[in-house]
């Protein structure tokens, strides 16, 4: 249903692996109230600026706010705060990125860096509600 990148070697690939696998790790295993961003979601992750380049697309679900992504080789820790906020984390061996941005109902946006093999890198992503 949603493609995926055919490799996670570069930040987008591993942010978009995990900007929404979010919310796996500790954080999926603490109790969360259902919130009205519970769902599954679009998110396209854009590369433009330093080392990385391209743009990766993942479909990810929200689970009482926080995000699952059913797949990649990189771990994440994220979180949807009752008011939108997004924050996220992903890592995978010596490569990391952060994402921050904010959800509305249906559509969100934000930013991300992080280090890549070849360097820095950052983007910016955006995010729609499917069904």
């Amino acid at each position: 249903m949603f493609s995926k990148p055919t490799s996670l070697n570069t930040i987008p690939g591993i942010l978009a692996a995990s900007v929404l696998a979010l919310f796996c790790g500790g954080i999926a295993d603490m109790a969360f109230a259902r919130t009205i961003y519970d769902g599954d979601w679009s998110v396209l992750v854009v590369a433009n600026g330093g080392a990385c380049n391209g743009s990766y697309r993942y479909g990810v679900q929200i689970a009482d706010g926080t995000l699952v992504y059913g797949g990649g080789m990189a771990t994440m820790q994220g979180r949807v705060t009752a008011k939108g906020t997004v924050r996220v984390l992903v890592q995978s061996g010596g490569q990391w990125a952060n994402g921050s941005g904010h959800l509305t109902k249906s559509r969100g946006g934000g930013v991300w860096k992080g280090q890549g093999m070849s360097g820095t890198c950052a983007g910016t992503w955006v995010a729609e509600r499917r069904g």
